[in-house]
């Protein structure tokens, strides 16, 4: 980035003025955008207000709207719900409303607007943008603003950001609280399951979602619920026969536990309402099971952001305040929002034209369509429902091939959803799966089981490896390996792991040329905490261990609450890959982030005590470090601490905490729960494929490149790549891949820790249209 468009960045806001507002439901996440607006808002240059109680606050003016200031969004991004206030607004929806919080807005010379709301808040920015040159000559025929006031604000920029739990906005992949929302509810699920494992229960649960049955489904892949009702795809009209055969059969394969998932909104093919207690009253009347109704209710809003939600509210933040003061008379109000991992800006009324074709679809009974227009990552999560949910398992005498599913490298929680979803995708497309334990070691040793349809059940929950992972790698015991591949007779292998997963795949290949046996397609679905298997944007596992970091530091944050003055020096886990420490830092509002990537001298680390000298003048009396654990071999942990002691004397306190092994233990969130079970899904269709493709004279033979693949989430696609091509993409020595996508969110972790510091905005999002977009759109 040039000199000139690094000043450009720093003096892009000056004579500016921005206005946030949170509007309608409130969304965890929310308080993360705000802090991100002001911060890059005051980082530009700009000044930057707060907007207090919505729309009624753009209203009522006055003391509701007030200048915002570095300090005033300090210790908010961990907090739940929205601190400023959000609030349903009669006034604004008529005209008079709108001119009165115009001309709160002119009078202070405020002519960007940012609002964090649903797509009623949303379409209602839009109004207000429109009508804005007929309000200013209203107000100055009234005589309430001069010329001068009215040619200052003639044209408003307005840009929004979707809060809202039940992801129903279109265009968006993911909005603002619903990750945190889906984390609350499986909290609930889990806690349930303990009990109905005890009694032999069924559960019928209710979710929010009024229109969108998104949280619904994800809750139902995540928890491997036995049915979900959604109103986006009402069920047959036998759908009571059908559910009550399908609970009896869970319940005579041995499971003690049926969980119904049911959106608020659910509907059957008439358009009537299918309640939570119709169906309590079927399965009891029918069946006699033991049934209990829990609504969730508005647990779903409250409770701390996930890690998930705080980088997508500060990142959309970041996005936000670029949109607006690049904004001209002639752009468009515009949405920023994530495609896979990737900003973007869309068209405001696009998004909310297209939410709104959705609702018509579905009261005009086109249930196919509504679930199109939903996109894809929607449809996805549907298919692979109706697959685990929906299919009875063939009984057949002969199976159509062999695939072996194993574990390795260190555990990672959503390993156990992975190899659930492997095996009875498996089993629905009549092939026998077999279980290895404890990696190639395993493989190697004969430690081989047959893995039925229940052999599975419950493990989508389950955090670390149940089949067991070691490191080893193949090639010491090709032989043995080659033995036992014909011994079992596998035809297909999909490996669940880290780094040593696709490292042991290139051995594979490797060993194809000596021995035949080796030549059986394989594929690696990336499970590992450090997240740095090439091939993949994410890896199965990061996301627990992102939230676990992130919790622990709100909790060492929060231990010196009543202590003036402290710095935290927290060494997180990755080996070289500083994705954790990176993201981690965002997630938590950390001061910096040591990392491998982005080498760091002593004089690095002075700027940094001395930032931290100068934090604590202020009402902030905290600091927060994290330092990856082999970002530098001579500037340890132990070395930074001792460092930040001795030059903090007198003016901070210093203590370290190393995270260790916690890190890769726990219950997978949501997201690990849903992505596992998805690549699994993924790679087993996959593989059938392929084994049906190398079928040469009554065996298998697979030597081609493609036959051994990493399946990987690449910005907005999951990908099938040989993990021969990934080769010189990979930087073997320090087992990470040579470019990483999330080292350009460092610059949004510096700027909101106040440093001065180069933003590069020569990648940001350009705008798109979502009809485009739908096409190409993520499968994740």
């Amino acid at each position: 980035m040039t000199h000139e468009e690094h000043h450009a960045a720093k003096t892009l806001g000056i004579g500016k003025a921005i206005a946030v507002l949170t509007s309608g439901g409130d969304a965890q996440g929310m308080n993360a955008a705000v802090r991100a607006v002001v911060r890059v808002g005051i980082f530009t240059g700009a000044r930057v207000f707060f907007v207090h109680e919505g729309y009624q606050g753009l209203v009522d003016g006055g003391d509701h709207i007030r200048e915002a200031t570095w300090e005033s969004v300090s210790m908010m991004l961990q907090l739940g719900g929205t601190v400023i206030g959000s609030a349903r607004c009669k006034d604004f929806r008529e005209r008079e409303g709108r001119l009165r919080a115009a001309h709160n807005l002119v009078k202070r010379g405020i002519t960007n607007l940012c609002v964090i709301g649903g797509d009623g808040s949303l379409t209602g920015a839009d109004t207000f943008r429109s009508e804005w040159s007929d309000l200013l000559s209203d107000l100055r025929k009234a005589g309430k603003i001069t010329e001068e006031e009215a040619k200052k604000s003639s044209y408003l920029n307005i840009v929004g950001l979707v809060g809202s739990i039940d992801n129903d906005f279109c265009g968006t992949d993911m909005t603002i609280g619903t990750d945190s929302a889906l984390h609350r509810i499986i909290e609930i699920v889990d806690a349930i399951t303990t009990t109905a494992q005890s009694h032999q229960r069924t559960f019928v649960l209710e979710v929010m979602g009024r229109h969108c049955g998104y949280l619904a489904l994800v809750t139902s892949l995540s928890c491997g619920a036995d049915w979900v009702f959604i109103p986006e795809c009402p069920p047959d009209d036998d759908w009571e026969e059908h559910l009550c055969r399908r609970l009896s059969e869970t319940r005579n394969r041995g499971s003690r536990l049926n969980i119904i998932i049911v959106a608020e909104g659910a509907i059957d093919r008439n358009g009537e309402p299918i309640t939570s207690e119709n169906i309590k009253n079927l399965v009891v009347k029918r069946l006699g099971y033991d049934t209990r109704v829990t609504v969730l209710g508005h647990v779903q809003r409250g409770g701390t952001p996930s890690a998930f939600d705080r980088i997508l509210g500060s990142r959309m933040g970041v996005e936000a305040v670029m949109a607006l003061l690049e904004g001209t008379p002639d752009t468009p109000a515009c949405v920023v929002s994530l495609s896979g991992n990737q900003a973007v800006r869309l068209p405001l009324m696009e998004c909310v034209q297209v939410t709104k074709d959705v609702t018509r679809a579905m009261q005009e009974k086109k249930f196919d369509e509504a679930i199109k227009l939903r996109g894809r990552s929607f449809m996805n999560n549907w298919e692979v429902y109706k697959l685990l949910a929906h299919i009875r398992p063939p009984v057949t005498k002969g199976f159509a091939h062999t695939v072996a599913v194993m574990n390795v490298g260190a555990p990672a929680a959503g390993m156990n959803a992975a190899v659930r979803s492997t095996v009875r995708i498996g089993l629905i497309q009549g092939n026998r799966v077999l279980v290895v334990h404890d990696g190639f070691e395993g493989l190697a040793k004969g430690q081989i089981e047959e893995a039925g349809w229940s052999y599975v059940g419950g493990w989508t929950g389950q955090g670390g490896s149940k089949l067991g992972t070691k490191r080893t790698l193949p090639k010491k015991s090709f032989e043995q390996i080659s033995a036992n591949i014909t011994k079992f007779n596998i035809q297909g292998l999909v490996i669940i792991g880290g780094f040593e997963a696709y490292t042991g795949g290139l051995e594979l290949m490797e060993g194809r040329k000596q021995f035949d046996e080796l030549c059986i397609p394989f594929v690696v679905i990336p499970a590992t905490v450090s997240n740095n298997v090439p091939g993949s944007d994410f890896s199965v596992g990061a996301d627990t261990a992102l939230n676990t970091i992130c919790m622990t530091c709100d909790r060492i944050k929060q231990s010196a609450a009543g202590t003036k003055r402290r710095v935290f020096i927290i060494e997180t886990m990755g080996g070289y890959c500083g994705y954790l420490a990176t993201m981690a830092g965002l997630a938590a509002g950390a001061d910096a982030a040591y990392i491998f990537e982005d080498p760091f001298t002593i004089r690095d680390l002075q700027a940094n005590v001395e930032h931290l000298v100068q934090k604590m003048k202020t009402t902030v009396k905290r600091g927060l470090v994290l330092r990856n654990e082999k970002c530098n071999e001579n500037y340890t942990t132990d070395f930074i601490f001792n460092l930040y002691s001795e030059e903090g004397k007198g003016i901070f306190d210093s203590r370290k905490n190393v995270l260790g092994h916690m890190q890769q233990g726990g219950s997978p969130t949501p997201f690990d729960r849903n992505f596992a079970t998805k690549m699994g899904a993924k790679a087993m269709n996959w593989m059938s494929g392929k084994i049906k493709e190398s079928y040469r004279n009554g065996r298998i033979f697979a030597n081609s490149p493609d036959s051994g693949c990493v399946l990987g989430m690449r910005k907005r696609a999951l990908v099938f790549q040989p993990v021969t091509e990934l080769q010189e993409q990979t930087d073997f020595e320090h087992r990470i891949p040579k470019e990483q996508w999330w080292l350009k969110l460092r610059p949004i972790l510096k700027i909101l820790a106040k440093y001065e510091i180069d933003l590069d905005t020569s990648d940001h999002a350009h705008l798109e249209h979502i009809s485009r977009k739908r096409s190409g759109e993520a499968s994740v």
